[in-house]
Protein backbone atom coordinates (compact mmCIF):
# COMPACT_ATOMS: atom_id res chain seq x y z
CA UNK A 1 0.00 0.00 0.00
CA UNK A 2 1.64 3.20 -1.12
CA UNK A 3 0.97 6.33 0.65
CA UNK A 4 1.11 9.47 -1.82
CA UNK A 5 0.73 12.86 0.15
CA UNK A 6 -0.29 15.66 -2.51
CA UNK A 7 1.21 18.69 -2.26
CA UNK A 8 -1.28 20.47 -3.68
CA UNK A 9 -2.58 20.77 0.04
CA UNK A 10 0.86 21.59 1.49
CA UNK A 11 2.26 25.40 1.88
CA UNK A 12 3.27 26.82 -1.18
CA UNK A 13 5.09 28.86 0.88
CA UNK A 14 7.36 26.45 1.79
CA UNK A 15 7.50 23.62 -0.90
CA UNK A 16 10.91 21.93 -0.50
CA UNK A 17 10.15 22.26 3.27
CA UNK A 18 7.16 20.69 2.92
CA UNK A 19 8.37 17.79 0.70
CA UNK A 20 11.47 17.45 3.09
CA UNK A 21 8.43 16.92 6.03
CA UNK A 22 6.71 14.43 3.96
CA UNK A 23 9.64 12.64 3.55
CA UNK A 24 10.48 12.13 7.14
CA UNK A 25 7.17 11.39 8.02
CA UNK A 26 7.05 8.24 6.14
CA UNK A 27 5.46 9.53 2.82
CA UNK A 28 6.63 6.67 -0.01
CA UNK A 29 5.56 8.77 -3.00
CA UNK A 30 5.14 12.77 -3.57
CA UNK A 31 2.19 13.22 -5.49
CA UNK A 32 2.36 16.96 -8.01
CA UNK A 33 -0.64 17.91 -9.26
CA UNK A 34 0.34 20.30 -12.00
CA UNK A 35 -2.89 22.24 -13.36
CA UNK A 36 -2.82 24.54 -16.60
CA UNK A 37 -6.65 26.46 -16.15
CA UNK A 38 -7.46 25.19 -19.27
CA UNK A 39 -7.83 21.42 -18.57
CA UNK A 40 -9.12 21.81 -14.99
CA UNK A 41 -10.25 25.68 -13.70
CA UNK A 42 -7.09 26.33 -11.60
CA UNK A 43 -3.29 26.60 -12.40
CA UNK A 44 -0.61 25.27 -9.75
CA UNK A 45 2.97 25.12 -10.47
CA UNK A 46 5.54 23.98 -13.73
CA UNK A 47 8.20 21.99 -14.48
CA UNK A 48 10.92 24.51 -12.59
CA UNK A 49 8.95 23.97 -9.54
CA UNK A 50 9.19 20.56 -9.56
CA UNK A 51 12.88 20.64 -10.44
CA UNK A 52 13.67 23.04 -7.64
CA UNK A 53 11.76 20.33 -4.97
CA UNK A 54 13.57 17.72 -6.84
CA UNK A 55 16.74 19.31 -4.92
CA UNK A 56 14.95 19.14 -1.27
CA UNK A 57 14.33 15.19 -1.39
CA UNK A 58 14.76 11.70 -2.75
CA UNK A 59 10.92 11.03 -2.77
CA UNK A 60 9.45 9.51 -5.71
CA UNK A 61 7.79 12.01 -7.64
CA UNK A 62 4.25 10.52 -8.56
CA UNK A 63 4.27 13.86 -11.30
CA UNK A 64 0.10 14.39 -12.42
CA UNK A 65 -0.31 16.33 -15.50
CA UNK A 66 -3.77 17.83 -15.58
CA UNK A 67 -2.85 20.15 -18.45
CA UNK A 68 -4.09 20.48 -22.31
CA UNK A 69 -2.11 18.41 -24.75
CA UNK A 70 0.83 17.31 -22.05
CA UNK A 71 2.93 15.89 -24.42
CA UNK A 72 4.43 19.04 -25.84
CA UNK A 73 6.02 19.07 -22.30
CA UNK A 74 7.22 15.22 -21.32
CA UNK A 75 10.59 16.57 -21.56
CA UNK A 76 10.58 19.27 -19.42
CA UNK A 77 8.65 17.15 -16.65
CA UNK A 78 11.52 14.41 -17.41
CA UNK A 79 14.21 16.96 -17.05
CA UNK A 80 12.29 18.19 -13.97
CA UNK A 81 12.91 15.20 -11.77
CA UNK A 82 9.65 13.44 -12.39
CA UNK A 83 10.03 9.81 -11.30
CA UNK A 84 6.44 9.14 -12.60
CA UNK A 85 4.25 11.16 -15.59
CA UNK A 86 0.49 10.56 -15.41
CA UNK A 87 -1.36 11.73 -18.40
CA UNK A 88 -5.08 12.52 -19.19
CA UNK A 89 -6.23 10.34 -21.57
CA UNK A 90 -8.83 13.01 -21.84
CA UNK A 91 -6.78 15.66 -22.75
CA UNK A 92 -4.53 13.94 -25.70
CA UNK A 93 -6.12 12.97 -29.43
CA UNK A 94 -5.91 9.55 -29.47
CA UNK A 95 -3.25 9.31 -31.91
CA UNK A 96 -0.54 10.97 -29.24
CA UNK A 97 -1.34 8.86 -26.19
CA UNK A 98 0.69 5.68 -27.24
CA UNK A 99 3.82 7.64 -28.29
CA UNK A 100 3.83 9.59 -25.03
CA UNK A 101 3.83 6.50 -22.83
CA UNK A 102 6.39 5.03 -24.54
CA UNK A 103 8.67 8.64 -24.55
CA UNK A 104 7.73 8.60 -20.93
CA UNK A 105 8.77 4.80 -20.39
CA UNK A 106 12.03 5.34 -22.67
CA UNK A 107 13.36 7.82 -20.46
CA UNK A 108 12.93 5.35 -17.27
CA UNK A 109 9.96 7.06 -15.86
CA UNK A 110 6.90 5.26 -14.76
CA UNK A 111 4.13 6.01 -17.49
CA UNK A 112 0.40 6.12 -15.94
CA UNK A 113 -2.88 7.39 -17.43
CA UNK A 114 -5.46 8.75 -15.57
CA UNK A 115 -9.40 9.26 -16.15
CA UNK A 116 -12.03 11.45 -14.66
CA UNK A 117 -14.95 10.13 -13.34
CA UNK A 118 -17.49 10.52 -16.51
CA UNK A 119 -14.76 8.75 -18.36
CA UNK A 120 -15.25 4.53 -19.15
CA UNK A 121 -12.74 2.90 -18.15
CA UNK A 122 -12.46 2.18 -21.89
CA UNK A 123 -9.80 4.49 -22.40
CA UNK A 124 -7.32 3.06 -20.76
CA UNK A 125 -7.83 -0.43 -21.69
CA UNK A 126 -5.96 -0.21 -25.14
CA UNK A 127 -2.45 0.57 -23.27
CA UNK A 128 -2.63 -1.93 -20.56
CA UNK A 129 0.74 -3.62 -21.96
CA UNK A 130 2.41 -0.19 -22.01
CA UNK A 131 1.49 1.31 -18.17
CA UNK A 132 2.70 1.46 -14.98
CA UNK A 133 0.02 2.71 -13.34
CA UNK A 134 -3.83 3.45 -13.85
CA UNK A 135 -5.44 6.61 -11.74
CA UNK A 136 -9.00 6.42 -11.50
CA UNK A 137 -10.30 10.23 -10.23
CA UNK A 138 -12.82 9.76 -7.03
CA UNK A 139 -13.38 13.88 -7.55
CA UNK A 140 -13.87 15.85 -10.59
CA UNK A 141 -10.20 17.24 -11.03
CA UNK A 142 -9.13 20.72 -10.36
CA UNK A 143 -9.17 21.57 -6.27
CA UNK A 144 -8.37 19.88 -3.34
CA UNK A 145 -11.10 19.50 -0.40
CA UNK A 146 -13.63 17.27 -2.67
CA UNK A 147 -15.47 14.48 -1.17
CA UNK A 148 -14.70 11.37 -2.42
CA UNK A 149 -17.19 9.42 -4.86
CA UNK A 150 -18.09 6.59 -3.52
CA UNK A 151 -19.75 5.87 -7.04
CA UNK A 152 -16.30 5.30 -8.29
CA UNK A 153 -15.66 2.00 -6.60
CA UNK A 154 -17.42 0.02 -9.03
CA UNK A 155 -15.29 1.40 -11.91
CA UNK A 156 -12.11 0.37 -9.30
CA UNK A 157 -13.47 -3.24 -9.38
CA UNK A 158 -13.12 -3.02 -13.01
CA UNK A 159 -10.16 -1.78 -13.52
CA UNK A 160 -8.35 -4.32 -10.50
CA UNK A 161 -10.15 -7.43 -12.55
CA UNK A 162 -8.93 -5.59 -16.40
CA UNK A 163 -5.35 -5.75 -14.10
CA UNK A 164 -5.18 -9.32 -12.69
CA UNK A 165 -5.67 -10.35 -16.83
CA UNK A 166 -2.75 -8.81 -18.07
CA UNK A 167 -0.49 -10.88 -15.42
CA UNK A 168 1.24 -7.61 -15.30
CA UNK A 169 2.71 -5.72 -11.81
CA UNK A 170 0.48 -2.51 -12.71
CA UNK A 171 -0.29 0.00 -9.58
CA UNK A 172 -4.20 1.23 -9.51
CA UNK A 173 -3.93 4.78 -8.06
CA UNK A 174 -7.09 6.74 -6.60
CA UNK A 175 -7.06 10.29 -6.18
CA UNK A 176 -9.59 12.20 -4.43
CA UNK A 177 -11.32 12.35 -1.25
CA UNK A 178 -8.77 9.87 0.68
CA UNK A 179 -9.05 9.73 4.35
CA UNK A 180 -9.06 7.46 7.22
CA UNK A 181 -12.61 6.99 6.73
CA UNK A 182 -12.66 6.20 3.02
CA UNK A 183 -9.09 4.56 2.44
CA UNK A 184 -10.68 1.08 3.54
CA UNK A 185 -13.38 0.83 0.40
CA UNK A 186 -10.85 1.72 -2.29
CA UNK A 187 -8.42 -0.32 -0.94
CA UNK A 188 -11.05 -3.56 -0.77
CA UNK A 189 -11.73 -2.77 -4.35
CA UNK A 190 -8.19 -2.75 -5.73
CA UNK A 191 -6.43 0.53 -5.37
CA UNK A 192 -2.59 0.34 -3.88
CA UNK A 193 -1.89 3.65 -4.33
CA UNK A 194 -3.48 6.02 -1.98
CA UNK A 195 -3.52 9.82 -2.89
CA UNK A 196 -4.19 12.04 0.30
CA UNK A 197 -3.86 15.74 0.83
CA UNK A 198 -5.42 17.40 3.67
CA UNK A 199 -5.94 14.29 5.68
CA UNK A 200 -1.96 14.61 5.53
CA UNK A 201 -0.99 17.77 5.54
CA UNK A 202 -3.82 19.47 7.85
CA UNK A 203 -3.10 16.34 10.49
CA UNK A 204 -1.63 17.61 13.81
CA UNK A 205 0.87 14.53 13.43
CA UNK A 206 1.27 13.39 9.53
CA UNK A 207 3.44 10.82 10.21
CA UNK A 208 0.68 9.48 12.46
CA UNK A 209 -1.85 10.12 10.09
CA UNK A 210 -0.02 8.60 7.32
CA UNK A 211 0.33 5.69 9.43
CA UNK A 212 -3.30 5.28 10.08
CA UNK A 213 -3.77 5.68 6.34
CA UNK A 214 -1.61 2.84 5.98
CA UNK A 215 -2.82 0.30 8.53
CA UNK A 216 -6.86 1.10 7.72
CA UNK A 217 -5.88 0.54 3.71
CA UNK A 218 -4.25 -2.91 4.53
CA UNK A 219 -6.75 -3.64 6.61
CA UNK A 220 -9.47 -2.97 3.69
Amino acid sequence: MIIAPSILSGDFARLGEEAKRMERCGADWLHLDVMDGNFVPNITFGAPVIAAMRMCTQLFFDVHLMIDRPERYLADFIKAGADGITLHAEAMEQAAILPALRQIKAANVMPALSVKPATPIDAVLPYMEDVGMILVMTVEPGFGGQSFMRDMLPKIARLKQAIAQTGKGIHLQVDGGMNAKTIGCAARAGANVFVAGSAVFAAADAASAMEELRSRAMDG
